[in-house]
């Protein structure tokens, strides 16, 4: 039967309309997850001689330490990267399959997932290098399998959390919190959670516990799909109270009203447009890796505008990329009406604009670091505003990407993203500045490239008209391509 589904898995991928693009985005990601396990495995090779020497304590439990951190993180990025895999029920019900097979092969597939086996490339490593240096053999094999079983722990509570956004987002907000009082010394989680750690490892009968807590987490999570696994689950409308929202002051835009209205509905009220703006918040703090001196591959002129670019155009990159996937769902109504795709587009800048003076006004701590800091976060803006926000539009028409705005999943993209024209229009996005304000750094000076990058911004906005001509252009010829990309399944 294994055998069976898994040849249905492989037939459902090669005769897939989109096979080649799908070929070549598998060719790619095996590509970074080699790159990923080299450097896990390299970490958990060479950390045990780091921590050693670096601050001479026991490896062991400096990794126990932080290893709370590194779980709630692994579930953050489970939660924002992993797709849950699933199996098309619908072909199968009819057919003598059983029940619990199904849903054992769907919840066996994210077992398999590269998510969970990325994890040994470090743990594996770590535990032989510990054993090399004398560990005990038991010790430390019971520590493995505790982390192993935590870690698939988290798989599956990822898969609960894809419908319980409240539940994810409130222990993030708690984990937040705990780190910042760490860091500031007030208050140190890890006193509390590395003891449990450091006993599993003196005691190893004690790894039975998150063993059978995986065990629990499996079986909890088979009765939940076992006992939906009807055709009919999910195809009822799920009824809720709604309230109708003040957003009159919107009028003032004329035309434009309608589309800022029902925009900002839509990321009030779907699962997937929150996250993009929470997404967008998170990038405003991306600028710390480049300003606060942490990492010192960062600490180059250059790499202030860079900064810049993601910490005031967050919301530009999560939420303007994927127009007009946003009204996917409705997009074949809206062209049937007399819509002028100018209003459209034009609505849409208006909302990336906002959001981009948003994230500028947020990011007003950073003068902190200095004024010329921020400086370069205002330059960037500027330059969001009249480049990257035409450009963000511009490569919308390309990226035929149906959104569920119930689900984040493929919340970072997708394959039909993946194509020439989109990589081509990163150029002026992210290049064209870095290589404006180097021109004029080390040219007459760091104030000269400010300048430079702030007038192309403001030159962006002067031929906003022009600019707009040639975008609606585009879409109307990507028209009818759209319409049929967002009727196929992948």
């Amino acid at each position: 039967m294994l055998q069976r589904f898994i040849s249905l898995q492989w037939k459902s991928f090669l005769r897939a309309a989109s096979f080649q693009t799908n070929l070549a985005l598998k060719i790619l990601m095996g590509f970074m997850a080699l790159y990923f396990i080299f450097v896990f495995s390299m970490l958990g090779a060479f950390s045990y001689k780091i921590i050693q020497g670096q601050l001479e304590q026991d490896p062991l439990q400096v990794i126990n330490r932080i290893l709370i951190f590194y779980l709630v993180g692994d579930l953050v990025f489970r939660y924002l990267m992993q797709r849950m895999p699933v199996v098309n029920i619908k072909p199968l019900l009819p057919l003598p399959f059983s029940k619990n097979k199904i849903v054992h092969f769907s919840l066996w597939k994210t077992v398999l997932s590269f998510f969970n086996i990325i994890h040994a490339f470090f743990f594996i490593p770590f535990s032989v290098v510990l054993l090399i240096e004398g560990y005990p053999v038991g010790n430390v094999v019971g520590w493995l399998i505790a982390i192993t079983a935590l870690i698939y722990c988290n798989n599956f509570i990822n898969v609960f959390l894809n419908d319980v956004d409240q539940v994810f987002w409130s222990v993030l907000g708690v984990f937040i919190t705990l780190g910042v009082l760490m860091y500031f010394r007030v208050f140190d989680i890890t006193a509390f959670t590395a003891p449990v750690f450091d006993g599993i490892y003196e005691n190893p009968v004690w790894c039975a516990v998150p063993v059978i807590i995986l065990g629990m987490l499996y079986c909890t999570a088979f009765r939940y799909f076992r006992n939906r696994l009807y055709l009919d689950d999910g195809l009822k409308g799920k009824t809720s109270e709604v309230s109708s929202e003040d957003l009159s002051w919107l009028n003032r835009f004329g035309s434009l009203a309608v589309f800022l209205k029902n925009d900002i509905k839509l990321i009030k009220r779907n699962k997937r447009s929150r996250t993009s703006v929470l997404m967008s918040v998170a990038f405003i703090f991306y600028g710390l890796l480049f300003f606060s001196g942490g990492l010192e591959v960062y600490e180059g002129p250059v790499w202030r505008i860079f900064a810049g670019i993601f910490v005031t155009g967050g919301f530009l990159f999560t939420f303007g990329q994927f127009v007009p996937s946003w009204d996917s769902s409705y997009y074949p109504l809206m062209m049937s009406q007399n819509i002028q795709y100018r209003d459209y587009l034009n609505s849409k800048w208006w909302l990336v604009v906002m959001g981009t003076v948003i994230s500028t006004v947020l990011a007003s701590f950073y003068i902190y670091f200095g004024w010329e800091v921020y400086l370069a976060i205002l330059v960037s803006a500027i330059y969001n505003v009249g480049v990257n926000s035409h450009m963000v539009l511009w490569g919308g028409a390309y990226i035929k990407t149906p959104i569920d705005l119930t689900s984040n999943k493929k919340a970072f993209g997708d394959k039909q993203a993946f194509n020439v024209k989109t990589l081509l229009l990163t150029i002026p996005k992210l290049i064209l500045p870095l290589l404006l304000y180097a021109a004029g750094h080390y040219t007459l000076g760091p104030n000269f490239g400010y300048l430079l990058v702030a007038s192309a911004g403001i030159a962006g906005f002067a031929f906003k008209d022009r600019v707009f001509n040639l975008i609606e252009k585009v879409y109307k010829n990507e028209k009818y391509k759209t319409l049929v990309a967002y009727k196929q399944k992948a």
